[in-house]
């Protein structure tokens, strides 16, 4: 009786020392709100699809605002990202073009914060004639530079063959088969910057228009003089893509690789996986 109880007593007294080895969860803050889509599902279901997969918590920074102005109250703020570890840009802002205001959400990346870009986040924050490739380092041309691919447009919403590419290794991806969506807008590539990496295009057998039909779809970037770790996909338009498993999967992956705790066989770092 007496061994059992001093056994028991000592494996009491680990448990704290167990608890204080897991790392903490990494913290995300995810943007919702704007134009065109159903941010007010899709932010839960990326919500709950995340923290579901990875030890992670993610906040969220949602506006119901449905114009191309969307107020997300980050504008202004620069420091809207501070004691964040990524942040997840899943906004439709395309009429936010005030070179100051972009300026701002540029910042937490400049200072190295990694971050993710889902769909319409690519035809955000963009002013000047965008419609022809941008100069590298021009003002218009800051935002490109971060997700590292230039994209002004998309085609009808017809089905998507993704298909990753062997050429390009990656954690995000290993593994991954491809696979075809539902009715999906397949964006353009106007111009691929040399900082990124495309892991995976699309193919939609619509159309002719410049960079259309097979166009770069996944893809990762380093940005800035901290060569900050950027991943970014145009998939997600929606709610049934959003949730589809391998969405999810793909972004989870994309969210270790982008905070360094993904290992080389696409797997979660210890204590980051679920």
């Amino acid at each position: 009786m007496k061994f059992a109880l001093t056994a028991l007593l000592a494996a009491t007294l680990t448990l704290p020392a167990f608890a204080q080895d897991k790392p903490a969860p990494i913290k995300a803050l995810l943007l919702t709100g704007g134009c065109c889509h159903d941010y007010k599902k899709q932010k839960d279901i990326l919500k709950e699809g995340l923290e579901k997969r990875l030890n992670i918590v993610v906040t969220q920074m949602h506006t119901d605002n449905g114009s191309t102005k969307p107020d997300l109250p980050l504008y202004g703020n620069a420091d809207y990202a501070k004691g964040y570890d990524i942040v997840i840009h899943d906004e439709c802002a395309a009429d936010v073009n005030d070179p100051e205001t972009i300026k701002g959400v540029l910042k937490p990346h400049m200072d190295g914060i990694p971050g993710i870009n889902l769909h319409c986040a690519m035809h955000s924050y963009r002013f000047g004639d965008y419609g022809k490739p941008v100069e590298k380092g021009a003002d218009n041309a800051r935002w490109y530079e971060y997700m590292g691919l230039q994209s002004i447009g998309h085609g009808p919403q017809k089905p998507i063959a993704l298909v990753f590419l062997p050429e390009t290794k990656s954690p995000i991806t290993v593994g991954m088969n491809a696979w075809t969506t539902i009715n999906e807008e397949l964006y353009n590539n106007i111009q691929i910057f040399d900082t990124a990496k495309p892991l995976a295009r699309g193919i939609q057998f619509s159309g002719d228009k410049l960079g259309q039909n097979n166009s770069v779809t996944i893809w990762t970037n380093e940005f800035g003089e901290k060569k900050t770790r950027v991943f970014s996909t145009t998939i997600g338009h929606n709610n049934q893509t959003v949730q589809d498993d391998r969405y999810l999967d793909l972004v989870a992956r994309g969210i270790l690789w982008a905070t360094d705790k993904i290992n080389d066989d696409g797997t979660p770092k210890a204590g980051y996986g679920k």
